[in-house]
């Protein structure tokens, strides 16, 4: 009888090992989707503003951009005049740029994939593998708590074997009261910090305050970064196929 009151105990201690480690996976699901969909609807229409500032140059641009899914991104720059009408358009793996000063229309090739995006810190890859965290990594929560006087939550994310993405590690800091993003780290390969993006100064976008401004910092280069500043958000417009041809590059 004794026996048999300690196998039932183990079963019902194993049983509510389970349900509890079920239950932190969908927690983590959940939080991941939402951070996932913080700046993805069904379709999108941004105005944004870039600043880059490396050891030989600072740029400032104003763009406007377009997204329909994952798998349809068009952005087409505004300002400085000299750059205005330049864009670029990703569908699904191919990503094309228009220089309108030769009217001419470029398909990247795998070797120009790594390059800088408009002189950015961020490449052309980065634009065509947008990752989504709960699907391509497996992640745990690292950390919850009070950390600096702030609630935060923490984020460790490992890539799942058959994910495409270049990241060895992300380490991603989110506020434990609204779960808008903090800040994310990138390590390569080797386990070594490559970049940080940083989101700060939260402001109303598409119907709920969201972070306005995500600045790259890459780990290897002090004192230099692109700052990326939401000017205005919209979620889950009509936009048609025709905005994602090739023929809609050179409209303006």
């Amino acid at each position: 009888m004794q026996g048999a009151r300690t196998l039932t105990t183990l079963l019902l201690l194993s049983l509510l090992c389970i349900t509890s480690a079920s239950q932190a996976s969908d927690r983590v699901s959940r939080l991941l989707a939402e951070i996932d969909d913080l700046w993805r609807g069904q379709s999108s229409h941004a105005i944004t503003s870039m600043q880059v500032k490396t050891e030989h140059y600072t740029r400032s641009m104003q763009m406007e951009g377009w997204s329909k899914g994952k798998e349809k991104t068009l952005i087409r720059i505004i300002e400085p005049l000299r750059e205005k009408g330049t864009a670029t358009l990703k569908s699904g793996n191919n990503i094309y740029t228009y220089l309108p000063k030769t009217d001419r229309t470029i398909k990247l090739t795998s070797g120009m994939m790594m390059g800088s995006w408009m002189g950015s810190h961020l490449t052309n890859d980065d634009l065509v593998k947008e990752a989504r965290l709960e699907e391509d990594y497996d992640a745990e929560i690292s950390f919850e708590g009070e950390r600096d006087g702030e609630d935060i939550i923490e984020f460790t994310l490992i890539p799942k074997p058959d994910a495409a993405v270049v990241w060895g590690k992300l380490i991603l800091i989110i506020d434990g009261d609204s779960h808008n993003p903090i800040v994310e780290s990138y390590f390569d390969e080797d386990m070594v910090l490559a970049r940080t993006i940083e989101f700060t100064e939260l402001k109303q976008l598409a119907g709920r305050l969201r972070p306005s401004v995500m600045t790259v910092t890459p780990a290897d280069k002090p004192g230099e970064f692109t700052e990326f500043v939401y000017q205005s958000l919209e979620f889950d417009i009509e936009l048609g196929e025709q905005l994602f041809s090739l023929s809609s590059l050179k409209r303006f």
